[in-house]
């Protein structure tokens, strides 16, 4: 980690408004393009941290469900909790088949889960929307005695000219992003540390990409809270511009949207 790490702001708050409520309009894009999780980070969980059967997961934050499904195909039983009612009927129907899951209408600062009923508590590309003081004081009460705390992030990487010139897009029309998200100018690695002080959680991470073809690139930018939807002026010149990234970057019609899945876990 670079530098010395003020604590006290990153026990703050987020800025943004309404945080529970930005995805509402975005529900179904969130739920076709967004990416799950790889594989090889979810066998990692499982063997270090010695999941069973008999091991209950709340996801909190779960949304349309990617993070909860690598855990249920494995017949783990988890708790979705979800403070959008757009995302959460999403995850409902997308997850209906399990019958392991249960969607629950809570946030990070109250689940409304028992007291000391959840063996692992996860938050998949979520926690940076957390009241962080609430949010621990919470996930506290609701773990079991020897519980853990897993937070992942799947964080763009952007050393190929395709996903730099897709991070520049970003900048030009979705500029007031890292202003809104704070996580944006403060790595991941960094804001959990203020989960898990006066520890220091266990971090891995694992490659990711996802492969889109027009539509599919189109609909994984409109998924993003901070992308202008129609009606604003930004929204057809920022359309336009991934077209052009688009046709230069994925000549074959296939463009490599890719990630590193970075993953944080321990006690709190």
């Amino acid at each position: 980690m670079q530098g010395p790490v003020n604590l006290r702001a990153l026990n703050q708050p987020m800025t943004d408004s309404n945080p529970k409520g930005r995805f509402t309009s975005r529900a179904e894009m969130y739920r076709k393009y967004r990416p799950g999780y790889p594989e090889a980070a979810i066998h990692y969980l499982i063997q270090t941290l010695g999941m069973n059967a008999g091991s209950v997961i709340v996801d909190v934050g779960s949304g349309t469900g990617l993070s909860a499904e690598p855990f249920l195909k494995r017949g783990f039983a988890v708790k979705g909790v979800e403070p959008n009612a757009e995302m959460r009927r999403a995850g409902e129907d997308h997850l209906k088949q399990y019958a392991r899951f249960t969607s629950v209408e809570g946030s990070a600062e109250e689940t409304t889960l028992p007291s000391q009923s959840v063996d692992f508590v996860v938050a998949a590309t979520a926690y940076h929307w957390f009241d962080p003081e609430p949010t621990r004081r919470e996930f506290r009460r609701i773990l079991k005695p020897g519980g853990k705390v897993i937070l992942l992030w799947n964080t763009r990487r952007i050393e190929s000219p395709a996903m730099a010139a897709y991070e520049a897009m970003l900048d030009r029309y979705a500029d007031g992003r890292k202003e809104r998200h704070g996580w944006e100018t403060i790595p991941p690695d960094t804001r959990a540390i203020a989960l898990f002080a006066p520890r220091l959680p266990m971090v891995s991470s694992f490659p990711y990409e996802q492969r889109f073809d027009w539509q599919g690139l189109k609909g994984r930018l409109l998924s993003a809270s901070y992308a202008p939807q129609r009606g604003d002026a930004r929204y057809k010149p920022m359309v336009d511009r991934l077209r052009r990234i688009f046709k230069r970057h994925a000549p074959d019609g296939e463009f490599r949207f890719e990630y590193v899945t970075r993953i944080y876990w321990g006690p709190i």
